[in-house]
């Protein structure tokens, strides 16, 4: 035969499991070529192919050395959850991941800092600041300075992966967020990094009791939220219940406004609906709760999140897609509280009208 038949890909299974036994003989050149090609392997592979490969690269990560391509390892698992791969079975090593590098970074910080002078600030998070001059000045052997280097030039590649297994599964949030978010909001607080909807959904509440007080009409609400990605949709949310269900006076948002807010779908493209606000959110002690922020940021008062609610100070709108495509969020009445239970709660709070005024 002059011309041979152009032999087949081999299917992304294939290419992981070469992968794995690369790993598992401990195989640097070997390692490096699967590792490419499954790469490559991902970009032709089928739903299918993607479901079962998620959770056998997932659970690769505690084999490869803290110095290796690990984000990107982890950003090739969440690829396949994003394409069904099951996120629970992918979380853990993904999410451990997370954890040990903001650790490192965190650490490397504090020897950057610790060694150098008050105008030395910290470096832009460039693998360029791995030298040889860095076991000097962090101290420690190379591979320790070289992993938490890498480490601190590296997390933002983790967003990815861990935002692909947190906005699927409120199993893998409860199980793993609040152990992260410290460590996540520490990291971005020293302004070098964006990490900004890592420590969002790392703070998303699932099933959260919420006490909503409206004080113009003086009436309350038992609610429970949850998969909410920012107050911008919990405050289409509770306009949603609160003004649509007849429950206080207001303009209620559109069918349209509320199915971007809450439909398991996510919207393939971005949309130009725009979205009013019908409130002041406010904190027990008047504090403004601002649309930019979280749920989470509603104080707890008795067991409950305790949100007053006030005429707008001016009209607000902002676009309404949510925050997280893949994370529908929910609001519920669970009830409306009775006359003496509102006054009960509203002397819990204080008093917002004066508060707003000396502002």
């Amino acid at each position: 035969m002059i011309f041979k038949r152009k032999q087949k890909a081999p299917g992304l299974g294939a290419v992981v499991s070469e992968l794995e036994q690369a790993v598992d003989a401990r195989d640097g050149a070997r390692t490096e070529r699967a590792f490419a090609a499954m790469l490559k392997g991902l970009r032709q592979a089928t739903d299918t192919e993607c479901v079962l490969a998620g959770p056998r690269l997932a659970a690769l990560l505690t084999a490869f050395p803290p110095t290796g391509p690990r984000p990107l390892l982890a950003s090739a698992a969440g690829f396949c959850v994003e394409r069904g791969a099951d996120p629970a079975a992918c979380a853990e090593p993904v999410l451990d991941g997370v954890r040990q590098d903001l650790f490192d970074a965190l650490e490397f910080a504090h020897r950057w800092n610790t060694a150098g002078g008050a105008e030395d600030e910290l470096p832009e998070p460039d693998e360029e600041i791995i030298d040889d001059a860095l076991p000097a000045r962090l101290g420690g052997d190379a591979y320790e300075v070289t992993r938490l280097a890498l480490a601190w030039c590296s997390a933002e590649e983790w967003q990815p992966p861990a935002l692909a297994v947190l906005c699927r599964s409120a199993e893998v949030r409860r199980r793993h967020a609040s152990a992260l978010l410290p460590a996540c909001r520490e990291l971005a607080a020293l302004g070098r990094h964006d990490l900004k909807c890592l420590a969002y959904a790392l703070a998303v509440l699932d099933d959260e009791p919420l006490m909503v007080l409206h004080r113009p009409t003086g009436s309350g609400f038992e609610m429970r939220i949850g998969g909410i990605g920012d107050n911008f949709q919990l405050h289409t949310l509770l306009a949603h219940v609160l003004v649509g269900g007849g429950h206080v006076p207001g303009t209620a948002p559109s069918a349209e406004i509320v199915r971007l807010a809450t439909d398991p779908e996510p919207a393939q493209e971005p949309t130009d609906a725009v979205a009013t606000g019908a409130f002041e959110l406010l904190a027990p002690d008047g504090e403004r709760i601002w649309n930019e922020g979280l749920p989470d940021d509603i104080p707890v008062v008795e067991g409950y999140r305790l949100l007053v609610l006030d005429e707008p100070l001016y009209r607000r709108s902002w676009n309404a897609d949510r925050f997280f495509p893949h994370l529908p969020g929910k609001a519920e009445l669970i009830r409306v509280l009775s006359d003496d239970e509102a006054r009960t709660w509203f002397a819990r709070t204080t008093s917002v009208r004066s508060t707003r005024q000396g502002s």
